[in-house]
């Protein structure tokens, strides 16, 4: 065996403890429940102007632990969610006056919610202690929900709008109801979780979604070219194990 034959055996041998250590294998299962607040806007082109929309939203969550890699605990995260988005717009005069309606006397209110059935999966990371204390968390992954029905709030009706004082007049989306059921996108988070043996996982967690969808047509026959659905979450959610590999 020449030197340089020599020099790769050792270096591969002394790499093999290292290898080993790389990947920890975990087979932890865990499931709960979350619930949250959701501030949502709809992205419409022609612009309508508004501010964030809020509502609840709350289901089942599911994590699966398959890895330990280095330091970074790797999860499958799954949730079924009940979500109310929507929009609420700003209905402003030039001066940023609220417009008021000539028949009622009132300023102008509008708001629609949507509610949806929510399904995201993520890619989730965590560094910390895994199995007491505190855990930071990212996970980011494909989401997609189906439209269950939707509700107004305003307080005129829309014949007597007042035009003349708005400054946006775009209010086609007033009178049109979902056209696409159907919605698709992607979500990020960030969090904590505090783990407490025996006793369960609690997460708090900030997340962000942008819809690739739209819900109404955007063909150039329709009346808007983009109306996608974004909101941002607040949310609390509460693990338990079913299984657990590592003591």
């Amino acid at each position: 065996m020449n030197i340089r034959n020599a020099i790769l055996t050792v270096l591969a041998i002394s790499a093999l403890p290292a290898a080993a250590q790389i990947g920890d294998h975990r087979n932890d299962l865990a499931v709960g429940v979350n619930m949250g607040y959701a501030m949502s806007s709809i992205g419409f082109t022609p612009k309508v102007t508004q501010s964030m929309h809020g509502g609840l939203t709350g289901g089942l969550t599911l994590r699966y632990v398959c890895e330990k890699y280095f330091n970074t605990v790797c999860s499958i995260y799954g949730e079924v969610n009940f979500m109310q988005a929507g929009w609420k717009e700003k209905i402003l005069t030039s001066d940023r006056q609220s417009v008021i309606n000539k028949v009622t006397g009132k300023a102008e209110q509008y708001s629609r919610t949507i509610n949806y059935v929510q399904i995201p999966l993520f890619a989730h990371l965590a560094w910390g202690r895994e199995q007491k204390g505190v855990q930071f968390f990212f996970q980011a992954g494909p989401q997609i929900g189906f439209s269950i029905g939707e509700s107004t709030n305003t307080n005129f009706k829309f014949e007597e709008r007042n035009m003349e004082d708005r400054a946006n007049k775009t209010c086609a989306q007033d009178t049109m109801a979902v056209e696409n059921n159907f919605d698709f996108g992607i979500a990020a988070g960030l969090g904590i979780e505090y783990s407490i043996p025996k006793i369960g996982h609690f997460l708090l967690e900030g997340r962000y979604y942008y819809g690739l969808g739209n819900i109404y047509g955007d063909t150039k026959r329709d009346y808007f070219a983009k109306s996608n659905v974004s909101n941002i979450v607040l949310k609390l959610t509460y693990l338990f194990d079913i299984t657990k590999t590592k003591k």
